[in-house]
């Protein structure tokens, strides 16, 4: 059963990373301006903030194994209809359907892995979710840009619109329900608000927020700087892949151990500041090998703060509320991606520097989580 959990993480994140290189330069195509393309990428991560939220609850109240399979249903019958899409403002109306059912989908996964994992050992097993989001990272960005490259850019979600298909099977065959129903009987909305007050919850959703900003803000402005190199869109997906080998390699080896020894708080924290250090360099790099260092450097951060993050939110949260949980975390994480992909496309337009105030917001969020940490222990 955990196996086709994990292959269903797989299948979700790849329907995210799979369109990176491809969706700006496909707004442009259908005549949008940059600022309509920079809505373009963020209206998705903002409807998906919204499913987060409903998702997380309805995964308390009706089941894990149900709101997954109304994700993926949902999100499949979407992608069908990208390739159909014949002006700007068609794409933003798709995408944002497509956000509301990516938003029931992931809270529904990762509160299925909470589940079935103990504190001891929690720290490793979401490694291996974030391996799974680093094989997504790795296949979905090359493809995609190989695709789009190629004039293919209609498969590219006839292929992910397959693969949830499939997905869907795996699970009705092959995934039992992990929170049963004498078990929702205790589920309220008024969970909510304890979880909402929660320190550990909001440290970790922060580090989701200050995390997906730096996603939000590559999916907008790297490839406007790998077309500034002169090169095309099969680049920008071989360097969004280069993260991806970097983040698997921290995860699948002995040094995913880190993540049950120590503080998962200071963890973040480095991460932040690794990714941060990256996104100022970006904004001056005219270089490919550079850039390619770059993203191995991002790698290691996004590494460090992913499995980190999510730790925290299992340990925060017990079953009856665990959906609520990864529902707000991820929240923070989809409001991430909404801002980066906003403040790049205004810093493009404004300053011409994308990457600015991406690398500020980091920074500036990894102070507070360290402060909030110190508060925590004199508490």
């Amino acid at each position: 059963m955990t196996k086709m959990l994990y292959f269903i993480i797989i299948v979700s994140f790849l329907d995210t990373f799979i369109q990176l290189p491809i969706i700006t330069p496909y707004a442009l195509e259908l005549g949008s301006s940059h600022i309509l393309a920079g809505g373009i990428v963020a209206i998705y991560s903002l409807t998906n903030m919204i499913g987060n939220i409903i998702g997380g609850h309805w995964n308390d109240r009706f089941g894990r194994k149900r709101m997954l399979l109304v994700g993926m249903l949902g999100a499949a019958f979407i992608l069908l209809l990208y390739p159909f899409a014949q002006t700007g403002e068609q794409l933003f109306v798709i995408r944002l359907l497509h956000g509301l059912a990516g938003g029931v989908l992931i809270p529904a996964a990762f509160a299925y892995v909470g589940d079935q994992t103990n504190k001891n050992t929690r720290g490793k097993s979401m490694a291996l979710t974030g391996a799974c989001i680093g094989t997504a990272a790795i296949i979905g960005p090359a493809l995609g840009g190989i695709m789009a490259a190629r004039s293919q850019i209609d498969y590219v979600f006839f292929l992910v619109a397959g693969l949830f298909f499939i997905a869907t099977i795996l699970l009705l065959l092959f995934v039992k329900e992990s929170f049963t129903s004498s078990e929702r009987e205790g589920v309220s909305l008024k969970h909510f608000v304890p979880l909402m007050k929660d320190r550990l919850l909001l440290q970790a959703s922060l580090a989701a927020f200050a995390l997906m900003v730096s996603n939000g803000t590559l999916a907008f402005a790297l490839p406007l700087k790998v077309a500034e190199m002169g090169l095309d869109s099969e680049t920008t997906g071989m360097l969004l892949s280069t993260f991806g080998i970097v983040a698997l390699i921290v995860f699948l080896t002995p040094l995913n151990r880190m993540f049950d020894h120590f503080s998962s708080i200071i963890l973040v924290v480095i991460g932040l500041s690794m990714i941060a250090f990256v996104h100022i360099l970006l904004n001056f790099t005219a270089n490919y090998t550079i850039s390619f260092l770059l993203m191995v450097v991002y790698g290691v951060g996004f590494a460090f703060v992913f499995p980190a993050m999510n730790r925290i939110v299992a340990d925060a949260s017990s079953k009856v509320d665990r959906g609520k949980a990864y529902g707000i975390f991820y929240a923070f994480f989809s409001l991430g991606s909404v801002v980066g992909s906003f403040m790049s496309g205004a810093a493009a337009e404004i300053i011409g520097l994308p990457f600015t105030t991406s690398a500020a917001i980091m920074l500036t969020i990894g102070m507070v989580l360290l402060y909030m940490s110190r508060k925590n222990k004199h508490t």
